[in-house]
């Protein structure tokens, strides 16, 4: 990593809200098709030279390296920037809720898609050079801060009543983040809710987790209660793999971009509560290999159980992998009324 930044020009122009990077044409991309499992995705497989040592650049502006406890992975590759923007179809007059902006290369593409942008970023340097860098646009706001931790509904309510954003028909806001790897399920489980506010959530995530979050069905193996609550909330399509070269510092895995195209409340599966609801998933699960009249007999007796599932239409002998959202919806409202 050292070595990569002292292989740079002695004394790199700083990075300001003067000195955007600007896509043009010349930028080229290899498409190279997915196994027939993916049919509809592809991989982008380029590192300009430009899009490289303008982050390197900023970063050596604010004397920074890579901090590896918050997960910072930059994106060198401002064509990949485009493709999160337009999967999510950003356009003038949006507003988009960005996570950990780093040194703005996607944030450039959004304002300069015509969005307003709030980007939440934990580190104060980074959270400073992109304030600086957008400042005389008056399309960025800046909330240092960790946002697992942050009260995301409170600011964008807030900013919504600002900028006069009625949150009806197409005025939701949308989110598009390359967001750190480890931190990805808590973010997805953070956002998914808030159909209410959000349209869609484009997120750079990890391939393995995008692939987990997106492609198991029941009697997976792979199946868990994330794949419940992601189907609750929302539909998830899993759009283009990322390879890890196009990452500084490089990870050790590849990324991928998936979609999550947020219901509204009104749209959600139909249970007298939701948190009642995602507490018999999350017990159901607790043994995943065992049968629901064993997980679920903290809530009624084995043989109620197995009755409760012949009356929805279930095996009495039912495993929590084999049941679909619907399933399980049925055999929630069931049990409720019981």
């Amino acid at each position: 990593m050292l070595s990569s930044l002292q292989s740079f020009p002695p004394n790199p122009i700083p990075v300001t809200s003067t000195s955007k990077i600007h896509h043009n044409s010349w930028y080229s991309t290899t498409l190279t098709r997915l196994p027939n499992r993916r049919k509809s995705l592809f991989i982008v497989c380029a590192a300009n030279p430009d899009d490289y040592n303008a982050t390197l650049k900023a970063l050596n502006s604010r004397k920074r390296f890579p901090r590896k406890s918050l997960g910072q992975h930059y994106m060198l590759n401002s064509t990949i920037n485009d493709q999160l923007a337009a999967v999510a179809n950003v356009k003038d007059g949006d507003l988009v809720l960005e996570i950990g902006p780093g040194t703005g290369s996607l944030t450039n593409v959004l304002i300069d898609a015509g969005a307003t942008v709030l980007a939440i970023e934990k580190d104060p340097h980074m959270a400073s050079l992109v304030q600086e860098r957008f400042a005389d646009t008056g399309r960025l706001m800046v909330i240092q801060e960790d946002f697992t931790k942050c009260h995301i509904r409170s600011h964008m309510l807030s900013l919504l009543e600002s900028k006069n954003l009625a949150v009806t028909g197409t005025r939701h806001a949308k989110v598009v983040a390359n967001i750190p790897f480890n931190i990805s399920k808590d973010v997805v489980k953070q956002l998914l809710p808030m159909g209410d506010i959000f349209s869609e959530v484009v997120l750079l995530l990890q391939d393995e987790t995008a692939i987990q979050l997106v492609e198991p069905s029941s009697r997976s193996s792979e199946y868990r209660p994330i794949n419940i609550f992601v189907k609750f909330y929302s539909d998830p399509e899993y759009k283009f793999q990322v390879p890890r070269a196009n990452f500084f510092p490089q990870p050790k895995v590849d990324g991928a971009v998936v979609s999550f195209k947020l219901k509204q409340p009104s749209d959600y599966p139909s249970v007298p509560s939701v948190k009642s609801f995602f507490s018999l998933i999350n017990s159901a699960f607790n043994g995943k290999r065992k049968m629901l009249r064993n997980t679920l007999q903290h809530i009624c007796t084995p043989s109620e159980i197995e009755e409760t599932l012949r009356t929805v239409g279930l095996p009495a002998t039912s495993r929590p992998e084999e049941l679909t959202l619907d399933d399980f919806v049925k055999l929630h409202n069931s049990l409720v009324n019981t």
